[in-house]
């Protein structure tokens, strides 16, 4: 997704997710709902924190009215239809909007005036109420004047439709669909020798054309166009549920509108039913190759248990229409990377999903290019042999990238990174997959990719390196694919940029596949000397 897609959001900032704390001008004090349910809203807090009680997130109504949600999942709303403001129950079926008015000029200075007709106002440090009757002179001392400071922002699909409203948005998304990635990426993809692509899909493209709001139809279309393409060129397909209903992982790409990670045993049914319908719809095409039932499930708020009753009940599902198609079993986030063996090697023609990143964890902040490199051999290979069998399910390293937080790394720098991942990464049985064939790219530093906007429109194209020891032409079975995601958020970098970081060629210690991981020692997984520039 374009950055510019966002641009002509009125108050773009303040998106479904946008989590902002409050000052009063008048009393320099933050305002908390301290404890949550049925607490008086207060302005007690001296500075800022990261205290869930001081952070609201917004849930956006329209351009100017909001609501206002806590941690617990709870809203600020009116006591007993009265003045003061509290901490309500998150059960509440139709949550207290607020409408945010903000001075011109100076965007983060904003007052809120409630269902009552009346702005709120900071009396004292214990007494927060919607009665301030009069108009605004916007000084300091004025107790309905707040500061706003925004301290997290999401960027998905959710934010995008629910921002433009469903006219707009629908045109937009179908514009978007039409031409963001279209049939010539797939000849250009075929003729490159790429082999497959993995499109992640939402849960709401069960009900396309008319989806549950704020999301819009056409994604089904998109997909069934997908299909077609790859057909057409000989492409392979792996669709992946990687959006469901109140979210596996909190992630924007999830389709979350503000963050909580709220899927539960009760989505179950639903989400199977979703598998059911893309499974009956597209396992008789001779371009599927496998239906990934779950992307990125979160530890620990969704439990294994959990997710292994889904797992069951999904793959069941897809039996019913094919018994060829892959199954994959996306690893749980924060979970033991070999939790999901035991109970996958009781299935047939199932992978198992990891994503390795040297991304999203401050130590890698302080590594260095030569560091992140030794990770890739030492850390990440150890990884990787723990979800890799002889004789159980096939392995997949579903995400990776050549982003880091190493600085002043040069392109030959970025290609040895490349290059260490690709020769430890390409032990994975199943292969891996490479983010991103169209990308981020940050003005201060190239490559920089986002987590952000990745739903149902947003394809990830997954296509085989050229010298992947897996690559064994007409057998499904070793079929190997990169990942690469798009569209992706702030900017777009064109594909024959990327051509430039990635290697142009990589030695495989293996050409024939790996049959049993058994004969392999440890050294297997060394780095090696001798790798071509390919500069």
């Amino acid at each position: 997704m374009e950055p510019n897609m966002f641009y002509g959001i009125k108050n773009n900032d303040l998106l479904d997710g946008t989590q902002v704390q409050l000052i009063s001008t008048k009393l320099k004090k933050y305002l908390t709902a301290e404890n949550g349910s049925e607490t008086i809203l207060m302005a007690n807090h001296n500075s800022s924190s990261t205290s869930s009680w001081q952070t609201f997130r917004l849930w956006r109504i329209n351009e100017t009215f909001y609501n206002f949600r806590l941690s617990n999942k709870q809203f600020i709303g009116l006591e007993n239809q009265g003045n003061k403001l509290v901490a309500v129950s998150a059960t509440e079926k139709f949550p207290e909007p607020f409408q945010i008015t903000r001075k011109n000029g100076e965007p983060h200075r904003v007052r809120f005036r409630a269902s009552n007709g009346y702005f709120l106002q900071a009396k004292s440090e214990m007494q927060v109420t919607a009665d301030y009757k009069g108009p605004s002179t916007w000084e300091e001392n004025d107790p309905s004047v707040f500061n706003m400071t925004i301290v997290s922002t999401m960027h998905g699909e959710y934010q995008i439709t629910n921002g433009y409203g469903p006219d707009k948005a629908a045109k937009l998304m179908r514009d978007h669909w039409k031409s963001y990635i279209t049939e010539e990426d797939f000849k250009f993809m075929s003729q490159n020798g790429l082999n497959a692509v993995r499109i992640p899909v939402g849960w709401w493209i069960a009900y396309d054309p008319k989806p549950p709001k704020p999301f819009v139809g056409g994604s089904l279309q998109a997909l069934d166009n997908a299909f077609r393409w790859a057909q057409k060129y000989g492409m392979k397909v792996i669709v992946d549920l990687h959006a469901l209903r109140v979210s596996q992982n909190g992630s924007p790409h999830s389709g979350s509108r503000d963050g909580f990670q709220e899927w539960s045993d009760s989505d179950i049914q639903e989400t199977v039913a979703i598998i059911d319908f893309l499974a009956s719809r597209y396992a008789d095409h001779p371009s599927l190759v496998a239906i990934e039932l779950m992307n990125e499930p979160k530890a620990p708020d969704l439990k294994l248990d959990s997710l292994k009753t889904y797992y069951k009940a999904g793959y069941d599902t897809v039996r019913k229409y094919s018994s060829s198609a892959y199954v994959i079993l996306s690893n749980r986030l924060g979970g033991e990377w070999s939790e999901l063996l035991s109970f996958a090697s009781n299935l047939s023609r199932v992978v198992i999903d990891v994503h390795f990143y040297n991304l999203f964890w401050d130590n890698f902040n302080k590594m260095s290019v030569q560091q992140n490199i030794d990770y890739i051999y030492r850390q990440r290979s150890s990884d990787l042999r723990n979800v890799t069998t002889s004789d159980g399910p096939l392995s997949f390293v579903g995400e990776w990238s050549c982003e880091w937080e190493a600085e002043g790394a040069s392109k030959r720098d970025y290609q040895r990174f490349a290059e260490a991942q690709l020769d430890v990464y390409g032990r994975a049985t199943f292969g891996w997959a490479y983010w991103a064939y169209k990308f981020a790219e940050s003005p201060q530093k190239a490559l920089t990719l986002s987590s952000s906007t990745l739903s149902s429109l947003h394809w990830q194209t997954q296509v085989t390196h050229i010298f992947s020891s897996l690559n064994e032409p007409n057998d499904t079975d070793k079929i190997t694919p990169i990942e690469t995601r798009f569209p992706a958020y702030p900017t777009v970098m064109h594909v024959n940029q990327i051509r430039g970081i990635l290697p142009s060629r990589v030695r495989s210690k293996r050409e024939d596949g790996i049959k049993n991981l058994k004969e392999f020692g440890d050294d297997y997984y060394r780095p090696s000397t001798g790798i071509e520039d390919s500069s």
